[in-house]
């Protein structure tokens, strides 16, 4: 397997209104799709010609069966552990008046145990999710993903700079070790060191051999064993960022899987995440996949 990845499924609900009225009804515009974190790499891995595997957990129910066989479709192999006590995760995104709310219900993905995970984890690169590590229930599943994988490339992804925050650097050190290689975006990577872009990098470059800050609008910096890269943003109309980073975490690993070098590995996540941030879709379109 080329990759594996390892985290939350999340069937995503965005809601598009110009106003909401309390206690009235309003028209607008209800988008349900089929995501989270580690789904979207995975998905993304595998259009990008990648062999790819997701561990996770889905309650019982008519969202986590939807969720699998959307997943098999894109090219995936799902390995995932059926919780008959709780329901699949969800995100709830309301867009209004051009401002964006969020609310969270990680159902499953919460009780991710190191029972649903093997006893190797053996592929060319592993991804652990840090919504896994980073919250409690699934912290041990995380850790022990970490532990044990098998892999060139361990790779964590920050995945939410309060979390982050909120169990500080030396923590976060500590509960991924074993990862080689982390990505952040930038709030991410400034929770962590205090610093931005390049000198973030650098900082975190004396843990991991490979460190990805994603810059958003302004592309993205790489370390690569201590070698400074960076690679500006393409211009695109912004749809909707959700799972731009998934992507380009996605594209990124399956490119170094292929024997890309650096360089071409960050041009070809920097073009993933463009393309996700300027779609409504979180995944590619039909053709791209396998």
């Amino acid at each position: 397997m080329d990759l594996v990845t390892v985290g939350d499924l999340m069937v995503d609900v965005t809601v598009e209104a110009s106003a909401l009225r309390a206690g009235g009804d309003v028209h607008g515009t209800v988008r349900l799709r089929p995501g989270g974190s580690a789904v979207n790499a995975a998905v993304w891995a595998a259009a990008s010609g990648a062999t790819a595997r997701l561990h996770g957990r889905i309650g019982d129910d008519l969202a986590g069966r939807l969720i699998s066989e959307a997943i098999g479709q894109r090219g995936v192999e799902a390995v995932l552990a059926v919780d008959p006590g709780s329901v699949t995760g969800s995100m709830l995104v309301v867009q209004e008046g051009g401002e964006r709310s969020m609310v969270a219900d990680r159902g499953a993905n919460a009780r991710l145990s190191p029972a649903d995970l093997p006893a190797q984890i053996e592929a060319e690169a592993v991804l652990v999710s840090g919504y896994v590590l980073l919250q409690e229930g699934s912290a041990a599943a995380g850790r022990a993903a970490l532990d044990r994988a098998r892999a060139r490339y361990v790779a964590v992804d920050a995945a939410s700079w309060p979390l982050v925050e909120g169990v500080g650097g030396e923590r976060f050190l500590r509960l991924t070790e074993g990862a080689n290689v982390l990505f952040a975006n930038a709030s991410e990577a400034r929770a962590l060191t205090g610093r931005e872009g390049e000198d973030a990098a650098d900082q975190l470059a004396q843990r991991y051999a490979v460190v990805c800050i994603k810059l958003g609008g302004e592309g993205a910096v790489l370390s690569w064993e201590g070698l400074l890269i960076r690679f500006g943003a393409e211009e695109i109309a912004e749809a909707d960022p959700t799972g731009a980073g998934d992507a380009f975490d996605g594209a990124f690993l399956a490119a170094l899987v292929s024997g890309a070098a650096p360089g071409d590995a960050l041009r070809l996540a920097c073009h993933a995440g463009a393309r996700a941030a300027g779609s409504l879709e979180l995944w590619p379109e039909r053709e791209s996949s396998r």
